[in-house]
């Protein structure tokens, strides 16, 4: 059975309910002089609606995950009507040093590496739980998780060199990979059926194997792909990967500042991005998910955002922004990103130890965002 099941203290207040538009309620702050009339200061209430109207919603910020308590808001009856008050027991924080994310049917698995486990918000049995902390599975520094269609789960460990397979409850499963086959990996991708399992080995920095390294379902070594260098296939300081829904590979090349794709052969198709401080650049890329509908979302630990682009690598929106306040939509250091089979984002911030779910909102639902906002300006 799963390892060390949380309960975090009780649930939090009851949430607002006046709408994303409305953000965070009034504080009445009282002067210390009583012939001083009260001030009223407004919080901040953040950025919860991207892009914000009169241009039409998208994307809409629906919760941040660090409790037990905050499992409620997933359970798939609040949508947009949840927001979360701010408020929580003390020394709830399930999460220490979050680095990554997946998420499939509600349930959201978080790699932590301080914790050197993977955290589970449970939203279908309303629990936390965290499981790769018994033999022989026990992790010890988990660097990138990933889900296949049945849900298994596939870590990266970067101490031990190995990737880790479990099921959705954090039973062992499978182990892949050696010491002697790879040397560091940092990220994890596998494709929907589980038959391929996508290793992103960075080796050393001053070592030529930056490198991307196939398994088969049955944990055997297939291929190796690419080695150090900027040529097409090539990489420097590879991070992450991600199997998109045709069966294609995107890898995150870091220090080319690039997204490299390939098909499921391994074949070498396309490149986007640069470096550079403008849109749809990439300064110091961290993150990288794909949707179902092939859109790529890449987060920047330099801008504190994530870039959305469509398949020919077009930039589409951009979320969220860097900060030193703990908000909505604001980002401290900015670290792993995954999309749900709902559609849901869900972005890692390491200084904020949260993740924050952001809901893909229907047409529908974004004209009447913006019709709310012309209504009141």
């Amino acid at each position: 059975m799963p390892d060390l099941p949380h309960q975090v203290g009780p649930a939090v207040g009851t949430p607002s309910r006046r709408g994303l538009l409305l953000g965070a309620g009034a504080s009445v702050l009282l002067a210390s002089c009583a012939a001083t009339p009260p001030k009223v200061a407004k919080e901040e209430p953040g950025d919860r609606l991207w892009p914000m109207p009169p241009e039409l919603p998208r994307f809409a910020y629906e919760a941040s995950l660090r409790s037990l308590a905050d499992v409620q808001v997933m359970d798939g009856t609040s949508g947009l009507r949840h927001l979360v008050s701010g408020t929580r027991p003390p020394d709830s924080n399930v999460l220490e040093k979050p680095s990554s994310v997946a998420a499939r049917d509600g349930r959201v698995f978080v790699a932590d590496s301080v914790r050197r486990s993977i955290v589970v918000f449970d939203a279908p049995r309303r629990r936390v739980f965290q499981f790769g902390l018994r033999a022989p599975a026990t992790l010890a520094k988990p660097t990138a998780i990933a889900l296949d269609r049945r849900g298994r789960v596939y870590v990266a460990d970067a101490t031990l060199r190995k990737v880790f397979v479990y099921d959705s409850l954090g039973l062992h499963q499978l182990t892949i990979g050696s010491a002697a086959e790879l040397h560091r990996p940092t990220g994890v991708a596998v494709n929907a059926d589980g038959s391929r399992i996508y290793v992103i080995d960075r080796a050393d920095n001053d070592s030529d194997r930056h490198r991307v390294v196939v398994y088969g379902a049955d944990g055997k070594m297939l291929a190796e792909m690419g080695r150090r260098g900027r040529g097409e296939g090539e990489f420097n300081v590879p991070v992450q990967a991600v199997v998109g829904p045709d069966g294609k590979l995107h890898v995150l090349d870091a220090g080319n500042f690039r997204v490299q794709t390939f098909d499921a052969e391994g074949r070498y198709l396309r490149s986007m991005g640069r470096a550079g401080a403008g849109l749809g650049q990439f300064a110091r890329p961290r993150g990288l998910a794909c949707d179902d509908e092939g859109r790529l979302y890449v987060t920047d630990g330099a801008f504190g955002n994530v870039q959305v682009f469509n398949e020919n690598g077009e930039l589409l929106l951009v979320i969220g922004r860097g900060s030193r306040r703990d908000l909505p939509g604001r980002y401290g250091v900015i670290a792993g990103v995954a999309v749900d089979n709902s559609g849901r984002l869900y972005v890692v911030d390491q200084l904020f130890t949260k993740v924050e779910v952001i809901r893909r909102l229907s047409e529908q639902e974004g004209q009447a965002l913006q019709a709310a906002e012309r209504a009141r300006s």
